[in-house]
């Protein structure tokens, strides 16, 4: 009995251990400026975002052929760096503090100008947008986000039934969006331009895990005028270890 309560005590400290790490890491950057000290704080810092644009973690053309090299190149160096340096620009006309998330601000963006909304906005869905990315994705989820999926939304086929319908739908320009809401409940739906479920003004809110962007940009060179083409090609490249440890955090 009593090795048994020494490996779980070594264990416990091993994972507290691991947990100081990633928020010594973070230390300095601003990017614990809204959580706490603690592990938890840790774990939260993955849904906050910073106002400045982060390097990809792959290279341009190893989504291809699901999103080919231009059109990564492109988007990345062109449409988002754009949102990321107007953004620079709207936060030093209105005096916002860098420091600070920008879910801060987008919480309140009924407070700013439209140009903080528009590339906010961008800026911010582009940043999770890489991230929900992977060369070796595809597939379904596992443990804690496959069961919510499952008692959310009845299976997973419906699910991404219904999230390929909120993407193809979205008349114009947008996003699509797996959230978690306000009852820590999955929800599904869509966002019009840069607008996204943290903004006061946005229709559908929520804590977003997942964001497909049905822009032209995003997938014009390669699918051209089929939008539902591109949705499917999505499926392949989605990083389902970011989308889930982006639940595991917005669920505490």
């Amino acid at each position: 009995m009593k090795a048994i309560e020494n490996n779980i005590s070594r264990r416990k400290f091993l994972s507290d251990s691991s947990k100081a790490s990633i928020a010594m890491s973070l230390v300095g950057t601003g990017v614990l400026s809204a959580c706490s000290g603690s592990a938890n704080g840790a774990e939260k810092a993955i849904l906050v975002t910073s106002f400045t644009q982060t390097p990809l973690a792959y290279d341009y053309a190893a989504l291809a052929p699901n999103i080919d090299a231009m059109t990564m190149e492109i988007h990345y160096t062109k449409h988002a760096a754009g949102y990321a340096k107007n953004l620079g620009d709207a936060i030093g006309e209105e005096n916002v503090d860098a420091n600070m998330p920008l879910e801060d601000v987008l919480a309140n963006v009924s407070k700013y100008s439209t140009k903080m909304r528009n590339n906010g906005g961008g800026h911010y869905n582009h940043e999770l947008f890489w991230k929900v990315l992977t060369p070796d994705g595809g597939g379904k989820p596992e443990g804690e986000l496959a069961v919510a999926i499952d008692s959310s939304f009845g299976s997973f086929d419906a699910f991404s039934e219904e999230f390929n319908n909120a993407a193809k739908t979205r008349f114009g320009s947008g996003w699509a969006w797996l959230v978690v809401d306000a009852d820590k409940k999955l929800a599904v739906g869509s966002t019009p331009n840069q607008d996204n479920p943290l903004m006061d003004i946005s229709d559908f809110k929520g804590t977003p895990l997942l964001g497909l962007d049905v822009w032209e940009h995003a997938y014009y060179l390669n699918y051209q005028n089929r939008r539902p083409d591109y949705v499917s090609a999505f499926w392949n490249v989605i990083n389902w270890k970011t989308v889930s440890e982006r639940f595991a955090a917005a669920s505490m």
